[in-house]
């Protein structure tokens, strides 16, 4: 067939787009913007894109066009589509229809740490020799793109709540179908689509009633709004999984930061992680993920020695750099919770040795909204100084945060005086974070680059 996909550089269609190749289609895609990295990815793969919405596109008419979930009415092709009655469907929809129909689905789902538990996940099967296919909605270190369809039954997908297209506002993950069901946290987030925590926990609900009585759900222990959703209706078998007594599955901390833990069943320790990662948040993510490995016959040590080797997701916490002892890291966190687990967890790392500072665009949609002005502040006091960033499009002034910070802060509204500041302020072997679910203007490369021009100067 010949699949046309509109929005095909956002990271779950452009995914997509890379398994429907795989399946022996022929595989074209418009988009807004064109932009690496998805862009060269889809281009490795030998799949036309095209810039712009321009109806031309649709001629002659592909076999069938899929649409994202950024489209919406008013968008020219999506206009001549219903015009000329042409044949459409979602992106979930054609992944249920087209691959996951025959597959053991292992999905992930949870406000925080998709895609580093999903990625977990299928790190640990590929090093059991089980050859996954996966799904992603983010570069997987240890892997050479976002999806595959892998060479046995087993298939690993993040799990998202947000709404699939246009035409059908149900979330995304209510097409998957799971047998092995992660549900990592639950928190409000994406208000511009729910109303409020009720609404998400509904399409959670839907989700837990798609898994048989065969099937398993693994959650997190210490999720109160989880416990909701499951007293709704739960037809299979439950794992908790956290840090608290009730857990089945557990961390013991050998290390503050979380870089060294051992695994626990029912108080029995079965071995120790010792990874480069920090923050409780991805060792809970570990622990969920080998659980779910075990599930597919995963043995528990196998799955430790995995993770001992994993090496983490792009944008996560990556180290992109390092000049002069100033350390910069990105990282996705768009959301408090995201915020406070990754600061708190370089900050046990540099145990007082080195300055912990954030830099923050809150960019999200829910972020824009100002859903979570009211915890912003306070998702930072683990940070030694704080820089927001305030992007032209945000409803709401971010000074008030900066009024109620618990730790020195400041607010910028130009990327290029915001890196200037950076250079001339940030102290001596720093730990600077970096957080935004954006470009943030290319801020990365610019800070490193200023600081290496900086260093320069300074030894001539």
């Amino acid at each position: 067939m010949h699949l046309h996909i509109l929005g095909i550089c956002g990271t779950f269609m452009g995914s997509l787009a890379v398994l429907a190749k795989q399946l022996g289609h022929r595989v074209t895609g418009s988009d807004a913007n064109v932009y690496p990295p998805m862009s060269t990815q889809l281009e490795q793969q030998g799949i036309e894109l095209i810039e712009g919405y321009d109806p031309a596109q649709l001629e002659p008419q592909p076999d069938l066009i899929v649409v994202g979930n950024a489209m919406s009415r008013g968008n020219p092709c999506v206009e001549y589509m219903l015009a000329h009655n042409l044949r459409y469907t979602s992106g979930p929809q054609w992944l249920h229809d087209h691959l996951l129909a025959d597959r053991w689905v292992l999905a992930v789902a949870g406000t925080h740490g998709k895609t580093t538990t999903a990625t977990m996940l299928a790190w640990i099967l590929e090093q059991a020799g089980m050859s996954p296919g996966f799904l992603i909605g983010g570069i997987p270190k240890g892997f050479d793109c976002s999806a595959r369809i892998g060479e046995t039954p087993f298939f690993v997908i993040e799990a998202d709540e947000y709404d699939t297209a246009f035409f059908d506002k149900r979330s995304k993950f209510v097409h998957y179908n799971p047998r092995t069901l992660i549900l990592n946290n639950l928190e409000f987030d994406h208000a511009d689509i729910f109303t409020d925590l009720a609404a998400i926990q509904r399409q959670f609900h839907h989700l837990v009633r798609l898994v048989p009585d065969n099937g398993l759900i693994i959650r997190s222990a210490d999720e109160p709004a989880l416990d909701e959703v499951i007293e709704q209706g739960c037809w299979s078998e439950q794992v908790l999984t956290g840090f608290e007594r009730r857990a089945n599955w557990s961390a013991q901390l050998l290390s503050e930061d979380g870089s060294h833990f051992a695994v626990q069943h029912d108080g029995e320790s079965l071995g120790e992680v010792c990874w480069g990662l920090t923050g409780l948040h991805n060792v809970s993510n570990a622990i969920n993920a080998l659980v779910a490995a075990r599930h597919v016959g995963v043995k528990p040590e196998h799955a430790i020695e995995a993770l001992s080797a994993f090496g983490g997701v792009k944008r996560r916490m990556e180290l992109l750099g390092e000049v002069a002892g100033i350390s910069v890291y990105d990282d996705f966190a768009h959301h408090p919770t995201a915020i406070q687990t990754t600061l708190e967890g370089i900050k046990a790392r540099a145990a007082g040795h080195r300055p912990v500072v954030a830099v923050i665009e809150p960019r999200s949609n829910t972020m824009r909204l100002g859903a979570h002005k009211a915890e912003l502040a306070q998702s930072t006091e683990s940070a030694d100084q704080v820089y927001w960033f305030q992007p032209d499009d945000m409803d709401w002034s971010l000074s008030e945060v900066v009024e109620q910070s618990p730790v020195p802060a400041r607010l910028e509204t130009c990327i290029n005086a915001l890196v200037a500041r950076l250079v001339g302020e940030l102290p001596a072997n720093a730990e600077v974070v970096i957080m935004s679910n954006g470009g943030f203007g290319g801020i990365h490369q610019k800070l490193l680059k200023a600081l290496e021009q900086r260093e320069a100067i300074h030894v001539l």
